[in-house]
């Protein structure tokens, strides 16, 4: 694996890196400070871009090529959409990576040094850049819980279907009660007749 550092364009990011929604997260000017701390990562077949038990402060963006995560040896996705954003969390955890990458074709990645994002923006002098990183680690987490939901609910459908089980009912919602209103009823009027005068 070759690394170089990554020189671009500046108010100008490449399109690959316009296509990650959740960059939105950054001004034109904050995504700069993020390109100039990164490095380019030039992979061929079967480079580990993240070594599991390893520990580091890069988030990446696959730029090119395809690439896989393990567990182990088990192979547990694939990331393979120009775009996507992987090894976020150690933003957030700061501990030990839970799974290797390793390209599967030849593969570019952008690597993104946050602790040296941290160095040029200390967390004090700089609370507004900080708060979009972690809007933008935020932003990535919810993706990926969403995409791991919709494929729970697909594996759960397909074990269904191997026992031969029909699909749960939805539950049948019960109309709401609607809350009857006292009615306001205007004060009573007191009619007074006249006197009769005799």
């Amino acid at each position: 694996m070759k690394e170089f550092a990554y020189i671009h364009d500046e108010k100008h990011s490449p399109s690959p890196l316009r296509a990650v929604p959740a960059l939105a997260s950054f001004s034109d000017d904050q995504l700069d400070d993020v390109l100039n701390s990164s490095s380019l990562l030039q992979c061929e077949t079967g480079d580990h871009i993240i070594k599991e038990g390893s520990i580091d402060s890069r988030i990446y963006v696959l730029l090119s090529g395809e690439l896989e995560v393990r567990v182990g040896s088990k192979k547990v996705a694939a990331i393979t959409r120009i775009g996507e954003v992987f090894g976020e969390l150690a933003l957030v955890n700061h501990d030990k990576r839970l799974a290797s990458v390793i390209a599967s074709t030849k593969a570019v990645c952008l690597a993104v040094d946050q602790k040296f994002l941290q160095d040029i923006h200390p967390r004090e002098e700089d609370p507004d850049f900080h708060a979009a990183l972690y809007e933008f680690v935020a932003r990535l987490v919810v993706r990926k819980l969403e995409a791991t939901s919709r494929r729970l609910a697909e594996v759960e459908k397909e074990l269904r279907e191997l026992r031969g089980e029909k699909a749960p009912a939805k539950p049948v919602s019960k109309p709401k009660p609607k809350l009857k209103r006292p009615v306001k009823r205007a004060p009573a009027k007191v009619v007074r007749k006249p006197a009769r005068v005799r």
